[in-house]
């Protein structure tokens, strides 16, 4: 008969919603009792494990309820569609965030050793380098529903009501699985004893430790920010793995460019005068450029996208983002063009990486 590790993984996926466990651990028992040469049973497994697989049940993932009550106004729910391959990341970002999607769905496997998969994940970087959208990537690998912490409506100036708020946010967590994104972070874990800090942020940062190291059940936490030199050590030291993001190289660059500008003709560019133009610019920035890039070829009838396109779509981005040398727009919007006169060529080494922008 099955073990009791077995069984226990059979009533854990069904109670946690996950059709894709359930059918994988019903086929092993069928086939463990085939076996054993108990074929009735085996073939009873198999009928049933298969009734529960039909099309339409898999075809999306099942639907989940919006948060009520008092969660409604700090938690927003959706199923994202990305995935981690359309992510452009490092290689060693990437490797771990699917080795999480690996030891979430093979939990069974390092419980029956006394293991747990890792399930708080802190990403931190500058803005606009993938930090959101691996957490979206993640929640859409697992077919988990993402929700999102909306800080705004979770933080007040009432002593005592933001823990209380987190506490039905970390209730969740251990009874709706699902990846839970607390983006910026930094507004509730900025380190204690800093200069404008106040009794009750240090006991709303005490609640949020307190909760983070309290068992996550079958969901993953994830935090976000931009700042990590400002949080508070403690926060660090209760994540299950941090994970830097920095600005794009130029292999970076130029995948984000060609990925986005798939359809378009870019064979006649000059690499070097665009890359050199984008560096300093976060991925999200340089794939916005070639959206504006684009859209001006198509409104002028071109299929083709030159470098002054990319380089002139560049500058607007470094223009509005105040990235110019010396901060002054009109600065900032020649920058590329004086960089592209005077810079040595940045030589491009083509590596393999994964894909992805915030």
């Amino acid at each position: 008969m099955a073990s009791a590790q077995q069984l226990i993984g059979l009533v854990k996926s069904h109670a946690e919603g996950d059709s894709g466990r359930f059918y994988d651990l019903a086929m092993q028992l069928s086939a463990a009792e085939e076996q054993k040469g108990h074929t009735r049973l085996a073939e009873q497994l198999r009928q049933w494990a298969n009734a529960g697989q039909a099309p339409s049940a898999l075809a999306t993932p099942t639907a989940i309820a919006a948060p009520r009550g008092d969660l409604a106004q700090f938690l927003l729910a959706s199923y994202p569609s990305e995935r981690l391959s359309s992510v452009i990341l490092p290689t060693h970002i990437g490797d771990e965030l699917a080795h999480i999607v690996v030891e979430t769905r093979m939990r069974e496997k390092l419980e029956e050793k006394g293991l747990k998969p890792r399930r708080r994940i802190l990403l931190s970087g500058p803005p606009g380098t993938g930090k959101t959208l691996s957490a979206h990537s993640l929640a859409g690998e697992l077919q988990f529903p993402l929700f999102s912490v909306m800080l705004h409506g979770l933080i007040t100036k009432f002593m005592g009501e933001t823990a209380q708020k987190l506490k039905l946010v970390f209730d969740a967590i251990k009874s709706t699985r699902g990846v839970y994104l607390f983006d910026e972070i930094d507004a509730l874990a900025a380190a204690r004893g800093d200069g404008n800090d106040v009794g009750e942020a240090r006991r709303v940062l005490n609640s949020f430790l307190q909760f983070l190291d309290e068992d996550t059940g079958p969901s993953i936490v994830i935090a976000t920010t931009n700042l990590a030199e400002i949080l508070d050590r403690a926060v660090l030291r209760r994540f299950d793995l941090v994970l830097s993001y920095e600005l794009p190289d130029a292999a970076s660059i130029r995948e984000a460019l060609e990925r986005r500008l798939i359809g378009f003709s870019i064979s006649r560019l000059s690499w070097e005068k665009v890359i050199d133009c984008a560096l300093g610019l976060s991925t999200a920035d340089v794939v916005a450029a070639a959206e504006d890039a684009a859209r001006r070829a198509v409104l002028g009838d071109r299929i083709s996208i030159t470098t002054l396109d990319l380089v002139s779509s560049l500058e607007r981005r470094r223009s509005l983002q105040g990235l110019g040398r010396g901060g002054d727009a009109k600065e900032s919007t020649s920058f590329c063009a004086k960089k592209s006169r005077s810079a040595t060529p940045v030589p491009v080494q083509r590596r393999g990486r994964r894909k992805a922008t915030e």
